[in-house]
């Protein structure tokens, strides 16, 4: 597993890198954007943590160029912002996760860790029958009935799956986690409702949709699909 950290505060990023490598990954590190860009053009990485606030390009353009190239490495994104807007705004770029600062070394390490064990992770099963939506499971692409393609991230795809194959049931977060993120120590719980939001955003859910995911006080979600 390669690892790119992209951090431009020193002593963070070589904590990281020291860390990381401590764990048997192969890590590389860049200060700001620029120098990101040119190891992403040099080599190919499974994963990318990577800070939003940089100079000389933000992690958020970054995240962009990453998705836009298809097929790219997975993203972890550091953000010393915690309001819903900018942790859906890293969504809609591309990350796959996000960490909040100042975070827990352990916890990073084990979303870290999820990522990874997803890397391997294939979903096939019966095509998803939710109105308004075209959905191929296997070419991973969903499109309006109008044929205007909405652009998901691989973590929101995957909920978006799971949520329809287990339709009519009241998950909890944990399921949702275990099942999309992989069984790992010490994932918030929040980064479920970051990506629900930011998965109904996309969709264009809205009171009058035939399919909803609704929220289910003190349990999790539900996704139901109404006559």
């Amino acid at each position: 597993m390669r690892i790119l950290v992209v951090e431009d505060d020193e002593s963070l990023r070589l904590a990281l890198e020291d860390n990381l490598d401590a764990e048997g990954y192969e890590v590389e590190v860049a200060a700001d954007g620029r120098a990101a860009r040119e190891a992403l053009a040099r080599g190919q990485f499974e994963l990318v943590i990577l800070d939003v606030m940089l100079p000389e390009v933000d992690g958020y353009t970054l995240a962009r160029e990453i998705k836009a190239s298809g097929g790219g490495p997975r993203i972890l994104m550091l953000t010393a912002r915690s309001l819903e807007d900018d942790v859906v705004k890293g969504f809609d770029v591309g990350a796959d996760d996000y960490l909040t600062k100042p975070y827990r070394l352990r916890e990073l390490l084990a979303r870290v860790k999820a990522l990874v064990r997803r890397g391997s992770a294939s979903v096939v099963s019966a095509e998803p029958s939710i109105p308004g939506l075209a959905i191929d499971s296997r070419a991973r692409t969903v499109s309006r009935d109008d044929g205007v393609p909405v652009d998901l991230t691989k973590t929101e795809l995957d909920l978006l799956l799971f949520l329809w194959r287990r339709r009519s049931e009241a998950l909890t977060r944990d399921q949702i986690l275990d099942a999309v993120w992989g069984e790992v120590v010490m994932v918030d719980e929040r980064t479920v409702d970051n990506f629900v939001s930011s998965l109904k955003k996309k969709l264009g859910w809205t009171s009058s949709s035939a399919w909803s995911i609704k929220s289910v006080r003190g349990v999790g979600y539900r996704f139901e699909l109404i006559t």
